[in-house]
């Protein structure tokens, strides 16, 4: 009776034991998935309590390389060409952002904005994603949450078609329509077209930026608000 009783109590230590390690493997599985998802997710942190503001439609600029056009016809014309994975450009982008878009919003110029795509499968799949949003008149802020959770790296692997769309849905551009589009690449003529033109329109590299046909080049050795703002209020 009494090696029995031990019997029993050995079965159930081990599967007491069992129990314990299943436990624990599982709850690092769940961890590890965890984990993986804040990861993923990390980069989009910085959207966090962005949302759209009021819809400006824009229209395609054919004779000026297919450019995404707002306001066209003022007197005052700026021609911005970026790419979206440039490291340069998003320090553009982070000190002329917002002034730029306060020359759209305000009607106070033609705004041009030429999305190049020469920095290799992100750069097209972000490109391609600008036209969508361009669709969804959306394209300000889409752009700025382009440039606002741009990878450290060129070609690191993080504007994927997913990523892309999820950028879209962050802000609040959630249309089935929009997400088609960027998983299609439905914009794929017009972000060649866009890269075709360069040459046509002597830009060698990004960003390079145009004031009523001139290219404007900075007075100081980083992007100077104010230099900058001089020189379009210049004309």
């Amino acid at each position: 009776m009494a090696k029995q009783q031990g019997k029993s109590a050995d079965n159930t230590n081990r599967w007491i034991v069992l129990a314990m390690v299943l436990l624990v493997l599982g709850t690092g599985v769940a961890f590890s998935i965890m984990g993986q998802n804040n990861k993923e997710n990390a980069p989009l942190a910085g959207l966090d309590g962005i949302s759209l503001k009021p819809a400006v439609a824009s229209t395609i600029d054919v004779e000026n390389g297919s450019a995404i056009t707002f306001n066209p016809g003022l007197p005052l014309q700026v021609d911005v060409w970026e790419d979206p994975q440039c490291p340069s450009c998003k320090r553009f982008e982070n000190a002329m952002g917002d002034y730029l878009n306060s020359l759209v919003r305000d009607k106070k110029a033609t705004v041009r904005f030429h999305v190049l795509s020469f920095l290799g499968p992100e750069s097209v799949r972000s490109a391609n994603a600008a036209f969508c949003a361009a669709d969804e008149n959306q394209f300000l802020d889409f752009h700025d949450a382009l440039y606002t959770v741009q990878s450290p790296g060129e070609g690191s692997g993080f504007f994927t078609t997913e990523v892309l769309v999820k950028i879209g849905e962050t802000i609040g551009i959630k249309s089935p329509k929009f997400e088609k589009c960027v998983s299609e690449g439905s914009k794929a003529d017009l972000v060649q077209a866009h890269y075709d033109s360069m040459g046509k329109f002597g830009v060698q590299g990004t960003p390079t930026v145009f004031i009523n046909g001139k290219v404007w080049k900075p007075t100081t050795s980083d992007f100077n608000l104010n230099d900058f703002r001089s020189a379009v209020e210049a004309g």
